[in-house]
């Protein structure tokens, strides 16, 4: 539950307002109201203030919003919902006017006037959260998939919005509560003379020692399994949630400008057959294999007087530093030369601990070789970024060599998936920092449980820890929450959300 009361605005029962769309040149704007008598307030300022005040939920009403002096501001469709039967749980209304920052502006102006205050970030979705409709993982999910850059980020947001994360782990929680009930009962009856205690279903004895003094250990151990496996997911969903970052690199007129381009299927980057053309970063988001991707297109490495260029080659190393992936272009019509080389061997040594790709570029008009070795790596991948030749066996390259980056692809991981799958719940995962922390928590609270009960320690040492797992899990979908950590998740949600 609830400890203490929620400080600032957020707890309060005021009708607020705010755009749930960006101001700008649109067909439409919509503007969401939500708040305790919010749809009678708005009807003072309406032209059909009866027909609103008496539409039932989820119809939509035609008119105007009114001045004080009665005179139009927009004609509007306005969407009505009661509660409980609202994204909020409160009565509210969605107003759809015309585009334009001018119309919205005066309309949120009448608001005002009418009583309603601008919503804090993140408010509407806090008041889910309080009035039951949402549990915290489904909430953070909602700007999860607002922020979403990929189908696939979308995918995974939409499986925590649906309940997947929720479901498993209150199903994690209920395999503690469980264990705890057991080794508390044991506890409460230790101290009978009784040569052994049952409990209904549990098979619990007091002289039994075959597992570790712990009762129920087996939901323990299959608990501590599922929370790691929630654990592992968290650099996936982390992947498909934030991205990666990819730079390409190479020498001078290798074809960098010309992959950027077509991987990101527009002209952005200058192409020409002058060296040295990109003299500072460019960067784009693109989707490969679904995961959003911070493409970034170099400056290329060489030696030069420019001040100006120079700049652009350092900007460049701070890239390679921060890269997940670097895709290294090799001019084909030039073969390898000595400063790939050097290039390659120093990344290695001294610039990244990332993977980084070897390309043998503009393969349309230079002969590439399967034998072609790279200071003893056989690393070369033909592509044509000019003709868009090798580009799909590239972008699998990127896809497989981030989620194996990212824990993907691991023999552990697609084991725990397999026997994830078989239950049902193969789409949950963690992917906010705060979700991360409490499962570490938990995690770390049953590691210990589970070696105090192989040391045959005292029970009453060990159910605290069972508790402290259970907390930890109930944190994370909201059961135990408090003020400040409310307040701060919620006001990095966007307006209107």
């Amino acid at each position: 539950m609830l400890a203490g009361m929620i400080k600032g605005h957020y707890g309060d029962d005021a009708p607020i307002a705010a755009p749930a769309t960006p101001l700008g040149e649109s067909a439409l704007t919509l503007i969401r109201v939500s708040g305790k008598s919010s749809i009678e307030i708005f009807s003072a300022g309406f032209s059909r203030p009866k027909a609103l005040a008496e539409a039932p939920g989820n119809t939509i009403v035609h008119g105007w919003i009114l001045d004080n002096n009665k005179n139009n501001i927009d004609e509007v469709l306005v969407s009505v919902f009661r509660a409980p039967a609202s994204y909020t749980g409160e009565d509210g209304i969605d107003i759809s006017c015309h585009g334009g920052i001018a119309a919205a502006k005066g309309i949120m102006k009448r608001l005002r006037e009418l009583g309603f205050r601008e919503a804090l970030p993140g408010e509407f979705t806090f008041r889910a959260f309080m009035n039951g409709k949402l549990d915290l993982t489904r909430a953070e999910s909602v700007m999860e998939l607002v922020s979403a850059k990929s189908d696939e980020s979308r995918s995974h947001a939409v499986n925590r919005l649906s309940g997947a994360l929720e479901s498993e782990i209150n199903d994690v929680k209920n395999l503690l509560v469980e264990a705890l009930a057991s080794t508390e009962l044991f506890l409460d009856y230790s101290d009978d003379d009784g040569a052994g205690l049952s409990a209904a279903g549990g098979g619990i004895h007091a002289d039994d020692e075959s597992a570790g003094r712990l009762p129920d250990r087996s939901s323990v151990e299959e608990a501590l399994r599922r929370i790691k496996r929630l654990s592992a997911s968290y650099n996936r969903e982390r992947l498909f949630s934030e991205g990666a970052l990819v730079v390409i690199a190479g020498r001078p007129n290798s074809g960098k400008s010309s992959l950027f381009n077509t991987l990101l299927r527009e002209d952005r980057s200058i192409v020409t057959d002058i060296p040295g053309t990109t003299r500072d970063w460019i960067e784009a988001w693109i989707a490969v294999g679904g995961i959003p991707i911070r493409l970034i297109d170099t400056a290329g490495f060489q030696e030069s007087n420019d001040p100006v260029e120079l700049l652009g080659i350092e900007r460049s190393r701070n890239f390679l530093h921060a890269a997940d992936l670097v895709l290294y272009l090799i001019d084909g019509k030039k073969g390898i030369r000595k400063e790939d080389r050097d290039f390659i061997n120093v990344f290695h040594q001294n610039v990244s601990p990332s993977p980084m790709l070897l390309l043998w570029n503009k393969v349309d008009a230079a002969p590439f070789s399967s034998s072609l070795y790279v200071d003893k790596v056989k690393a070369l991948i033909p592509v044509s970024a000019k003709a868009n030749l090798g580009i799909d066996v590239l972008g699998d390259h990127i896809s497989s060599i981030l989620e194996e980056k990212f824990g993907g692809n691991t023999e552990e991981n697609n084991s725990d998936n397999a026997s994830i799958n078989n239950a049902g719940i193969e789409n949950a995962g963690i992917a906010t920092e705060r979700q991360k922390e409490l499962i570490g928590r938990a995690e770390s609270a049953l590691h210990e449980a589970l070696s105090l009960a192989d040391h045959n320690r005292p029970l009453d040492i060990i159910a605290p820890l069972l508790r402290e797992a259970v907390n930890a899990l109930g944190e994370i979908t909201g059961e135990v929450s408090t003020a400040e950590i409310l307040d701060t998740m919620f006001s990095r949600f966007c307006i209107g959300k």
